[in-house]
Protein backbone atom coordinates (compact mmCIF):
# COMPACT_ATOMS: atom_id res chain seq x y z
CA UNK A 1 0.00 0.00 0.00
CA UNK A 2 2.72 2.57 0.82
CA UNK A 3 4.33 1.75 -2.53
CA UNK A 4 1.03 2.34 -4.37
CA UNK A 5 0.52 5.65 -2.53
CA UNK A 6 4.03 6.78 -3.46
CA UNK A 7 3.41 5.78 -7.08
CA UNK A 8 0.11 7.68 -7.19
CA UNK A 9 1.76 10.71 -5.59
CA UNK A 10 4.57 10.59 -8.14
CA UNK A 11 2.08 10.37 -11.04
CA UNK A 12 0.08 13.28 -9.58
CA UNK A 13 3.21 15.46 -9.31
CA UNK A 14 4.17 14.54 -12.89
CA UNK A 15 0.66 15.47 -14.05
CA UNK A 16 0.83 18.83 -12.25
CA UNK A 17 4.28 19.57 -13.71
CA UNK A 18 3.19 18.64 -17.22
CA UNK A 19 0.02 20.71 -16.89
CA UNK A 20 1.99 23.74 -15.64
CA UNK A 21 4.48 23.38 -18.53
CA UNK A 22 1.65 23.11 -21.06
CA UNK A 23 -0.09 26.13 -19.53
CA UNK A 24 3.08 28.21 -19.89
CA UNK A 25 3.47 27.14 -23.51
CA UNK A 26 -0.10 28.02 -24.44
CA UNK A 27 -0.41 31.12 -22.26
CA UNK A 28 2.97 32.92 -22.26
CA UNK A 29 3.89 35.35 -19.52
CA UNK A 30 2.40 38.82 -20.12
CA UNK A 31 4.79 41.32 -21.71
CA UNK A 32 5.25 45.07 -21.47
CA UNK A 33 5.37 47.13 -24.65
CA UNK A 34 6.39 50.78 -24.95
CA UNK A 35 5.49 52.87 -28.00
CA UNK A 36 7.17 56.22 -28.65
CA UNK A 37 4.58 58.46 -30.28
CA UNK A 38 5.18 61.75 -32.09
CA UNK A 39 2.79 64.06 -33.91
CA UNK A 40 3.52 65.77 -37.23
CA UNK A 41 1.72 68.18 -39.57
CA UNK A 42 -0.83 66.56 -41.84
CA UNK A 43 0.73 65.97 -45.26
CA UNK A 44 -2.10 67.96 -46.87
CA UNK A 45 -1.29 71.06 -44.76
CA UNK A 46 0.19 74.17 -46.37
CA UNK A 47 3.36 74.79 -44.39
CA UNK A 48 4.51 78.33 -43.62
CA UNK A 49 7.82 79.12 -41.94
CA UNK A 50 7.87 81.62 -39.07
CA UNK A 51 9.58 84.99 -39.54
CA UNK A 52 12.56 83.92 -37.40
CA UNK A 53 13.03 80.79 -39.56
CA UNK A 54 13.18 78.60 -36.42
CA UNK A 55 9.84 76.80 -36.67
CA UNK A 56 6.69 76.46 -38.73
CA UNK A 57 3.61 78.56 -38.12
CA UNK A 58 1.23 76.22 -36.29
CA UNK A 59 -1.98 78.25 -36.58
CA UNK A 60 -4.48 76.36 -38.70
CA UNK A 61 -2.23 73.29 -39.00
CA UNK A 62 -3.79 69.90 -38.27
CA UNK A 63 -1.36 67.59 -36.46
CA UNK A 64 -1.68 63.82 -36.83
CA UNK A 65 0.11 60.78 -35.40
CA UNK A 66 3.39 60.28 -37.23
CA UNK A 67 2.50 57.63 -39.87
CA UNK A 68 5.49 55.41 -39.02
CA UNK A 69 4.52 55.56 -35.34
CA UNK A 70 1.09 54.21 -36.32
CA UNK A 71 2.81 51.12 -37.73
CA UNK A 72 4.77 50.88 -34.46
CA UNK A 73 1.58 51.11 -32.38
CA UNK A 74 -0.23 48.51 -34.46
CA UNK A 75 2.68 46.08 -34.07
CA UNK A 76 2.69 46.53 -30.29
CA UNK A 77 -1.06 45.95 -30.15
CA UNK A 78 -0.73 42.82 -32.27
CA UNK A 79 1.87 41.26 -29.97
CA UNK A 80 -0.05 42.27 -26.85
CA UNK A 81 -3.01 40.34 -28.23
CA UNK A 82 -0.81 37.25 -28.49
CA UNK A 83 1.18 37.49 -25.24
CA UNK A 84 -1.04 39.65 -23.04
CA UNK A 85 0.32 42.57 -21.07
CA UNK A 86 0.05 46.30 -21.71
CA UNK A 87 0.92 48.90 -24.35
CA UNK A 88 2.16 52.20 -22.91
CA UNK A 89 2.61 55.35 -25.02
CA UNK A 90 5.45 57.84 -24.48
CA UNK A 91 5.29 61.30 -26.08
CA UNK A 92 7.61 64.27 -25.62
CA UNK A 93 5.71 67.54 -25.91
CA UNK A 94 3.01 69.73 -24.43
CA UNK A 95 -0.73 69.45 -23.90
CA UNK A 96 -1.26 69.78 -27.64
CA UNK A 97 -0.27 66.08 -27.86
CA UNK A 98 -3.30 64.92 -25.88
CA UNK A 99 -5.67 64.72 -28.86
CA UNK A 100 -3.41 62.33 -30.76
CA UNK A 101 -2.64 60.34 -27.61
CA UNK A 102 -6.39 59.76 -27.28
CA UNK A 103 -6.52 58.63 -30.91
CA UNK A 104 -3.89 56.05 -29.99
CA UNK A 105 -6.00 55.09 -26.95
CA UNK A 106 -8.94 54.57 -29.32
CA UNK A 107 -6.82 52.16 -31.38
CA UNK A 108 -6.19 50.11 -28.22
CA UNK A 109 -3.25 51.51 -26.25
CA UNK A 110 -3.63 50.93 -22.50
CA UNK A 111 -1.78 53.81 -20.85
CA UNK A 112 0.17 56.93 -21.78
CA UNK A 113 2.94 59.13 -20.42
CA UNK A 114 3.23 62.71 -21.65
CA UNK A 115 6.76 63.94 -21.06
CA UNK A 116 6.94 67.69 -20.68
CA UNK A 117 10.46 68.75 -21.51
CA UNK A 118 12.41 71.39 -23.42
CA UNK A 119 14.08 68.66 -25.48
CA UNK A 120 14.18 69.54 -29.18
CA UNK A 121 16.93 67.72 -31.08
CA UNK A 122 17.09 63.95 -31.58
CA UNK A 123 19.66 63.39 -28.83
CA UNK A 124 17.86 65.27 -26.06
CA UNK A 125 14.55 63.66 -27.03
CA UNK A 126 16.18 60.21 -26.86
CA UNK A 127 17.63 61.06 -23.43
CA UNK A 128 14.29 62.09 -21.90
CA UNK A 129 12.51 59.12 -23.51
CA UNK A 130 15.08 56.72 -22.05
CA UNK A 131 14.71 58.24 -18.60
CA UNK A 132 10.89 58.20 -18.74
CA UNK A 133 10.73 54.59 -19.93
CA UNK A 134 13.10 53.35 -17.21
CA UNK A 135 11.28 55.36 -14.56
CA UNK A 136 7.82 54.13 -15.58
CA UNK A 137 8.68 50.42 -15.84
CA UNK A 138 11.26 50.40 -13.06
CA UNK A 139 13.67 49.02 -15.65
CA UNK A 140 13.07 48.07 -19.27
CA UNK A 141 9.93 46.81 -21.04
CA UNK A 142 10.15 43.72 -23.20
CA UNK A 143 9.93 45.66 -26.47
CA UNK A 144 10.05 49.33 -27.47
CA UNK A 145 8.40 50.33 -30.74
CA UNK A 146 8.70 53.58 -32.67
CA UNK A 147 8.57 54.70 -36.27
CA UNK A 148 11.77 54.44 -38.33
CA UNK A 149 11.65 58.24 -38.53
CA UNK A 150 9.35 61.21 -38.05
CA UNK A 151 7.98 62.75 -41.24
CA UNK A 152 8.62 66.32 -40.09
CA UNK A 153 12.43 66.20 -39.80
CA UNK A 154 13.17 62.75 -41.31
CA UNK A 155 16.43 62.37 -39.39
CA UNK A 156 15.85 58.75 -38.23
CA UNK A 157 18.15 59.20 -35.21
CA UNK A 158 15.99 58.79 -32.09
CA UNK A 159 15.63 55.00 -32.36
CA UNK A 160 19.36 54.16 -32.63
CA UNK A 161 20.23 56.75 -29.95
CA UNK A 162 17.61 55.28 -27.62
CA UNK A 163 19.12 51.84 -28.13
CA UNK A 164 22.57 53.14 -27.26
CA UNK A 165 21.32 54.96 -24.15
CA UNK A 166 19.43 51.88 -22.92
CA UNK A 167 22.19 49.48 -24.04
CA UNK A 168 19.81 47.22 -25.97
CA UNK A 169 19.59 46.27 -29.68
CA UNK A 170 17.82 48.72 -32.00
CA UNK A 171 16.67 47.25 -35.32
CA UNK A 172 15.34 49.87 -37.71
CA UNK A 173 13.35 49.83 -40.98
CA UNK A 174 11.50 46.69 -39.87
CA UNK A 175 8.94 45.18 -42.26
CA UNK A 176 8.46 41.86 -40.48
CA UNK A 177 8.67 40.61 -36.88
CA UNK A 178 8.44 37.22 -35.21
CA UNK A 179 9.20 36.47 -31.56
CA UNK A 180 8.73 33.77 -28.95
CA UNK A 181 9.02 36.29 -26.14
CA UNK A 182 12.75 35.69 -25.70
CA UNK A 183 14.34 36.22 -29.13
CA UNK A 184 13.05 38.29 -32.04
CA UNK A 185 13.57 37.62 -35.74
CA UNK A 186 13.21 40.86 -37.67
CA UNK A 187 12.95 41.32 -41.42
CA UNK A 188 14.25 44.75 -42.44
CA UNK A 189 14.61 46.65 -45.68
CA UNK A 190 18.04 47.29 -47.14
CA UNK A 191 19.01 48.81 -50.46
CA UNK A 192 18.16 46.34 -53.18
CA UNK A 193 16.61 43.73 -50.90
CA UNK A 194 15.83 42.59 -47.37
CA UNK A 195 17.73 40.97 -44.51
CA UNK A 196 16.78 38.91 -41.46
CA UNK A 197 18.24 39.94 -38.10
CA UNK A 198 17.90 38.10 -34.76
CA UNK A 199 18.30 39.73 -31.36
CA UNK A 200 17.34 38.91 -27.77
CA UNK A 201 14.66 40.84 -25.90
CA UNK A 202 14.47 43.55 -24.70
CA UNK A 203 15.02 45.43 -27.94
CA UNK A 204 13.84 48.41 -30.00
CA UNK A 205 11.96 48.07 -33.29
CA UNK A 206 11.83 50.93 -35.82
CA UNK A 207 8.70 50.40 -37.94
CA UNK A 208 8.64 50.85 -41.71
CA UNK A 209 5.64 50.89 -44.05
CA UNK A 210 4.78 47.27 -44.86
CA UNK A 211 5.19 45.98 -41.31
CA UNK A 212 1.39 45.89 -40.91
CA UNK A 213 -1.82 47.76 -41.69
CA UNK A 214 -2.88 49.98 -38.76
CA UNK A 215 -6.36 49.25 -37.48
CA UNK A 216 -9.25 51.70 -37.53
CA UNK A 217 -10.51 52.72 -34.10
CA UNK A 218 -13.89 51.26 -33.13
CA UNK A 219 -16.69 53.32 -31.61
CA UNK A 220 -16.18 51.45 -28.34
CA UNK A 221 -12.48 52.32 -28.43
CA UNK A 222 -13.24 55.98 -29.10
CA UNK A 223 -15.62 56.16 -26.14
CA UNK A 224 -13.20 54.38 -23.80
CA UNK A 225 -10.33 56.65 -24.92
CA UNK A 226 -12.08 59.67 -23.41
CA UNK A 227 -11.87 58.17 -19.91
CA UNK A 228 -8.27 56.94 -19.90
CA UNK A 229 -5.89 59.09 -17.82
CA UNK A 230 -2.65 60.49 -19.23
CA UNK A 231 0.25 60.46 -16.79
CA UNK A 232 2.48 63.53 -16.95
CA UNK A 233 6.21 63.49 -16.27
CA UNK A 234 8.43 66.55 -16.20
CA UNK A 235 11.99 65.69 -17.21
CA UNK A 236 14.57 68.41 -17.81
CA UNK A 237 16.41 68.22 -21.12
CA UNK A 238 20.20 67.83 -21.09
CA UNK A 239 21.95 71.18 -21.14
CA UNK A 240 24.19 70.15 -24.02
CA UNK A 241 22.64 69.45 -27.41
CA UNK A 242 24.80 67.95 -30.15
CA UNK A 243 22.84 69.56 -32.99
CA UNK A 244 21.30 73.02 -33.22
CA UNK A 245 18.70 74.16 -35.72
CA UNK A 246 20.18 77.08 -37.63
CA UNK A 247 17.46 77.97 -40.11
CA UNK A 248 14.37 76.56 -41.80
CA UNK A 249 13.86 77.35 -45.46
CA UNK A 250 11.46 76.21 -48.14
CA UNK A 251 12.92 74.64 -51.28
CA UNK A 252 13.19 77.04 -54.25
CA UNK A 253 10.07 77.29 -56.37
CA UNK A 254 10.10 75.40 -59.63
CA UNK A 255 10.70 77.53 -62.69
CA UNK A 256 8.18 77.59 -65.50
CA UNK A 257 8.80 75.10 -68.29
CA UNK A 258 10.04 76.15 -71.72
CA UNK A 259 8.82 74.95 -75.08
CA UNK A 260 11.33 74.01 -77.76
CA UNK A 261 10.70 73.69 -81.46
CA UNK A 262 13.23 71.00 -82.33
CA UNK A 263 15.49 68.31 -80.84
CA UNK A 264 18.51 70.43 -81.73
CA UNK A 265 17.16 73.34 -79.68
CA UNK A 266 16.48 71.00 -76.74
CA UNK A 267 20.06 69.73 -76.81
CA UNK A 268 21.38 73.28 -77.02
CA UNK A 269 19.38 74.41 -73.96
CA UNK A 270 20.28 71.32 -71.93
CA UNK A 271 23.93 71.96 -72.68
CA UNK A 272 24.21 75.75 -72.35
CA UNK A 273 21.38 76.62 -69.90
CA UNK A 274 20.75 73.57 -67.72
CA UNK A 275 24.37 72.32 -67.93
CA UNK A 276 23.28 68.69 -67.66
CA UNK A 277 24.95 67.41 -70.83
Amino acid sequence: MPHQQALCSEKFMYFRTATFFLHKQIFPIAMNFAVCLNQVPDTSARIKISSDHQQIEKDGINFVINPYDEFALEEALKWREKFGGSVVLFSVGGDEFQANIRKAFAMGADKAVLIKSAAKDAYTIAVVLAEAIKKYFGGLPDMIFLGKESTDFNDAQVGPMLGELLQIPAIMVAVGLQTDGKVASVEREIEGGKEIVEAPLPLIIGAQKGLNIPRVASMKGIMEAKKKPIEVMEIPAPEHAYATLVRLEKPPEKQAGKRVSSPAELVEKLHHEAHVI
